[in-house]
């Protein structure tokens, strides 16, 4: 689509930026053809000085507001009076301050025309945000669900770019995605957070005119639980990527004017695999048939192109094999068209599936394997070329000889070039044709290539998204947001993750690891690790032990990947950062290891933001080398941000002014984490990253005193009628008497055992979170009691399996010295 052929439905947008003092600090060209001021005229001066009104009411207005939309009397230059529709948005500015963007969209004079009735009431009343945006990538219409879903009228932001509407870095990346829609073609589809109410699955669908060319986008929410069956696998998942698109436009270029007229190429959206020798039903045909294709088989190029849609070369037993193809209608996708003269582009629907007929050339030589000629003076290619929307770029070259090229690997055919030579030049002979091989073959192995890369990126997106926490668990400890942003470059996807891990006595355990390489095998490889952070986690280790045995793990995995594969390009993880960090609520205290990975920061509840000062440790498998823990006491409120090296790679600039613009972000105030994660990537990234970014912000809770007990109690027997006494009196002090007696149980039995085989001091805790109840017993033994199941005559050995049964949880942690055996029950079930 030509860039002349699209038309806006709006002229220009201004945009102006006031800091919190009120003075204007930047002023766009379109903010100086609105109003007629220069920027030095304006820049540095109060902004309440452009009112036509007096300025304290605006200021009232905007107090305590993050957005505001509505109208404003401006004073143009030359004296008129402008009423404006303006919108707002309080952000950080590069200083680390606050300012307030404001943008107004100037609207040409055709305004967007509506729909027939039906048609318009489909579109505002769709349970899905639906919006349109034209070929500058303006907003054009909202539905009502997209209304609501932004919290502003249509009226507020037609005319505005998403980027003005929604600022910050998913909007950024879906605006780029639009971009790609409008001059592709082909739908989109993303996974963005564009506003609390837009959090899910984005399609941007192009939207077509009656010739075929692309004349706006549609962006569109998907529910989360919406099937992916709302845009088909030809349309997403298997429509040809970039460098598919570049090896088509270099295979067009090569060809024409040269060797052809118009020419154009069509992929297969999904190509069989492990085709090499299979007989598809276009060789039993041939078989069956042997006086057309045993013609076609004696003759050359420059005899069968007489007869009408002949197979070019070889004998008649051997067409159709190495095709894995039926001889029936195909579905491919096009990828490229040219022209000598042009004037084929909106005939030969870039970007769109190409159905072919069974007796079409491309369906034929598809079936056949080899390549085909026909003159489309053949009243069966002359049928085709007249009535199928995909041969519109042959009536429209005025195309007479027609030559069909497959393009096959060993691995399977992925398409068809299709050469045209106008009528009244010579048509295509045997030299012609044997070019034209040559150039279809180099141009498949660059498709397959390309394929092949993609596909294993999609495989390790898969993969490395399967890792991932789908959801964050239930837990009271941390208000928790998180952000992953797998690599843009070719090199794929990194293993880079996260993960939030619930643990007794109501902690919580964060981790952040980055894995050394790219691709599948570092996707696994943090897999693997991953598995192994929770089951190390689930018997509750301190940070820098785990990470000591997790060193060993990587050191393991390296001798067997190194005694496999020599040659490998990962060494089971070698150089693997992790940080592992476990915060308790109880005592608001965190303890953190590092393992080579960057230091957290931290953001105390009076805003200052600081880096929390773990000693760094070596990457993982290096062996040998200690790890080092730190506790860091955290007041309830305060903010802990983790993430990968990824958040600093992304930028062109040196690591200090990263690190400031970091900490400025997450200084900022903000209502949600979801929004300091937007605020730090929006700070940080201008492009997709270079390498991936794993990002986790969590806000600490605290567990006050009214919702936690603690006795120490003597080392006798005769205490664990008391500690049942105390157990009782608490549960009824938290309005817990439906779940006493079991509870009393379970303490009687902690409390028996601690006294039996362990050694004082001894101490009871519960602790009552929203929907669960914790029973921790200490002692100062370091022994580990075993649940054994006691034989008939037994008079003991019945404890532990009894407090298995009644808790939902249960297990022991060790401390530097001695032991806590706990168990959790969950109030929700016992009361319901």
């Amino acid at each position: 689509m030509e860039r002349q052929e699209r038309q806006s439905t709006y002229t220009y947008t201004a945009t102006a930026t006031i800091d919190e003092q009120g003075i204007l600090t930047s002023w766009s060209e379109g903010a100086q053809r609105l109003l007629g001021y220069d920027s030095p005229a304006v820049v540095g001066r109060p902004a309440t000085a452009l009112l036509a009104t007096e300025g304290s009411a605006a200021r009232r207005v905007l107090t305590g507001r993050q957005r505001w939309n509505g109208t404003l009397p401006l004073r143009h230059h030359d004296g008129r009076l402008l009423e404006l529709a303006v919108l707002a948005h309080r952000r950080t500015s590069q200083t680390g301050g606050t300012e307030w963007l404001v943008v107004s969209a100037v609207p040409a004079r055709a305004q967007p025309p509506r729909g027939e009735p039906l048609e318009e009431w489909t579109f505002l009343q769709s349970p899905f945000p639906l919006a349109i945006f034209d070929a500058e990538l303006r907003l054009v219409r909202a539905n009502r669900r997209m209304e609501r879903a932004l919290a502003l009228p249509e009226a507020a932001v037609r005319g505005l770019r998403l980027p003005h509407i929604v600022p910050g870095a998913a909007s950024e990346e879906a605006d780029g995605s639009m971009r790609h829609a409008l001059e592709s073609g082909r739908p989109q589809e993303i996974r963005a957070r564009l506003w609390p109410e837009l959090s899910r699955t984005i399609v941007l669908t192009p939207l077509k005119d009656a010739d075929g060319r692309v004349r706006a986008v549609c962006l569109s929410a998907r529910p989360p639980a919406a099937q992916d069956s709302t845009i088909t696998p030809s349309d997403t998942q298997t429509a040809p990527g970039p460098d598919q698109t570049r090896h088509a436009q270099e295979l067009a270029e090569a060809t024409v004017p040269g060797l052809a007229d118009a020419m154009v190429v069509d992929l297969l959206d999904t190509p069989p695999e492990d085709a090499v020798g299979i007989v598809g039903a276009g060789g039993q045909a041939a078989a069956e048939t042997p006086g057309r294709a045993g013609e076609a088989g004696r003759t050359g190029p420059e005899e069968a192109q007489g007869a009408g849609g002949t197979e070019a070369g070889g004998t008649g037993g051997e067409v159709g094999e190495g095709s894995g193809l039926r001889s029936g209608a195909v579905v491919l996708r096009r990828v490229a068209v040219r022209a000598v003269s042009g004037g084929v582009g909106s005939a030969g629907g870039v970007g769109e599936a190409v159905g072919c007929p069974a007796g079409a050339p491309p369906a034929r030589c598809l079936a056949v394997g080899r390549p085909v000629l026909c003159d489309t003076a053949d009243p069966d290619v002359a049928q085709w070329a007249a009535v199928d929307p995909g041969a519109g770029w042959v009536r429209a070259a005025g195309v007479g000889s027609l030559l069909a090229v497959p393009l096959s690997t060993p691995g399977g055919p992925l398409g068809v070039a299709l050469f045209g030579r106008r009528r009244g030049r010579e048509p295509f002979g045997p030299e012609d044709l044997r070019q034209a091989q040559e150039f279809t073959a180099r141009a498949a192995a660059g498709f397959r290539q390309a394929r092949d890369q993609t596909r294993a990126r999609t495989t390790t997106m898969a993969l490395q998204r399967s890792l991932l926490p789908h959801t964050l668990p239930d837990q009271a400890a941390l208000e928790i947001a998180t952000r992953y942003l797998p690599a843009a470059t070719r090199a794929g996807v990194g293993g880079d993750w996260f993960d939030v891990i619930p643990l007794s006595g109501a902690r919580v355990a964060l981790v952040v690891g980055d894995v050394v390489g790219h691709g599948i095998r570092a996707s696994a490889t943090m897999g693997r690790l991953r598995t192994a952070v929770r089951t190390l986690a689930d018997v509750d280790l301190p940070p820098d032990e785990l990470l000591t045995h997790l060193d060993d793990l990587v050191l393991r995995l390296a001798a067997d990947e190194s005694s496999t594969d020599p040659a490998g390009d990962t060494a089971g993880g070698i150089g693997t950062t992790c940080l592992y960090a476990v915060y308790d609520p109880v005592s608001r205290r965190c303890t953190l290891a590092r393992a080579g990975h960057p230091p957290p920061a931290v953001v105390t509840p009076d805003g200052t933001v600081r880096f929390l000062d773990v000693p760094a440790g070596p990457p993982l498998g290096l062996g040998g080398l200690p790890f080092e823990a730190i506790e860091a006491d955290l007041a309830e409120g305060s903010l802990l941000a983790l993430y990968t090296d990824g958040l600093f790679e992304a930028r062109e600039h040196d690591i200090d002014e990263a690190l400031d613009k970091m900490f400025a972000a997450l200084g900022r105030p903000a209502k949600t984490l979801d929004s300091v994660c937007d605020h730090v990537l929006t700070a940080l990234l201008s492009h997709r990253p270079d390498d991936d970014i794993a990002l986790l912000v969590a806000r600490t809770r605290a567990l006050h005193e009214d919702r936690v007990a603690a006795w120490e109690l003597a080392d006798d027997p005769v205490v664990v009628s008391h500690a049942r006494r105390l157990t009782d009196e608490q549960l009824s002090a938290w309005g817990l008497e439906e779940v006493a007696f079991t509870t009393e149980l379970m303490v009687s039995e902690m409390v028996t055992n601690a006294i039996r085989y362990g050694r004082p001091p001894i101490q009871l805790r519960l602790i009552h979170q929203d929907a669960t109840l914790i029973c921790e017993v200490y002692d100062a033994s370091g022994t580990t009691p075993h649940m054994r199941r006691a034989r008939i005559f037994d008079e003991g050995g019945r404890g532990l399996l009894l407090v298995a049964q009644l808790a939902e949880r249960w297990g022991t942690r060790h401390d530097r010295v001695g032991k806590t055996v706990w168990a959790e029950q969950s109030l929700s079930r016992a009361t319901g």
